[in-house]
């Protein structure tokens, strides 16, 4: 047996915003009811707290991922998380762009917005939820509780429907594994 294989140990988050988990979630055709409509839900969870901040957006692109992680700082700054925080993202937008200079546009864009905020980025393998599980459940669970039941009619609707339901379900109470 291996030593290389070896996962190593989970780091337990010592104060609010240390590592947040972020990804993005496409959201199913079949809440959409207007059929030309795409919408995607962008998600981040603090690995300490277990608070989570939505934001639904029209496109998964540059200027949305820079502009969740603006919005995602100002809340954070609000529930009393300021300081130095390590942001975890999945490359999966990077694998669905195509062309070479877009990953390299939206790198750059990323980090300088990053290094704006005061923010780490750490970039992860994809379809790791080794690393990125706590956002990767929650959108389990997102499925389960808000996609199978909601139909959305535009992105202001699916803005409005999804602040109600992050408020709902940051208060659900939760108790640690063990």
């Amino acid at each position: 047996m291996s030593c290389a294989n070896k996962p190593k140990p989970y780091e337990q988050m010592t104060y609010p915003g240390e590592r947040v988990q972020v990804d993005v979630k496409v959201v199913p055709r079949k809440c959409i009811a207007n059929p030309e409509l795409r919408l995607f839900q962008y998600t981040a969870i603090d690995e300490f707290t277990r608070l989570r901040f939505l934001a639904a957006y029209p496109e998964q692109s540059t200027y949305s991922s820079a502009d969740f992680l603006r919005r995602l700082k100002v809340w954070y700054m609000r529930a009393a998380a300021s300081r130095r925080s390590v942001f975890r993202r999945t490359t999966a937008l990077s694998l669905r762009t195509a062309f070479l200079a877009a990953i390299a546009t939206y790198r750059r864009c990323l980090k300088k917005t990053a290094a704006e905020l005061g923010v780490c980025h750490k970039r992860i393998r994809p379809y790791a939820p080794r690393h990125n599980g706590k956002v990767e459940r929650n959108r389990r669970e997102d499925q389960k509780r808000f996609y199978s039941c909601h139909a959305f009619y535009s992105l202001d609707d699916f803005t409005k429907q999804l602040a109600v339901h992050n408020r709902h379900s940051n208060n659900l109470p939760m108790r640690p594994l063990r």
